[in-house]
């Protein structure tokens, strides 16, 4: 993962900075249609994080343990996890 750390913390410190803006757009009253954009907004960057996050572990972990005879969960670990962010 340490080469989609950067990409990942930059996604996350911009999804924190949206939601601290809805905070604000609630407190002031903002228009219902304008938060709700930019919860969805939040949510499609958190999404590409998690995506980064499951690609790298797929091309580690999951690629690493292919290359045992031993059976590894890992690959069932990340189909969990996959199932999981398609019900989103």
């Amino acid at each position: 993962m340490k080469a989609e750390k950067d990409s990942v913390t930059r996604k996350i410190k911009i999804a924190r900075g949206q939601l601290d803006g809805i905070l604000k757009m609630i407190d002031d009253d903002r228009y219902c249609i304008d938060i709700a954009t930019q919860l969805m907004a939040s949510q499609s960057i958190l999404r590409k994080a998690t995506q980064e996050v499951l690609q790298a572990h797929i091309r580690s972990c999951v690629s690493e343990s292919l290359h045992t005879d031993v059976p590894n969960p890992k690959i069932e670990e990340a189909l969990r996890v996959l199932e999981k962010m398609a019900e989103l």
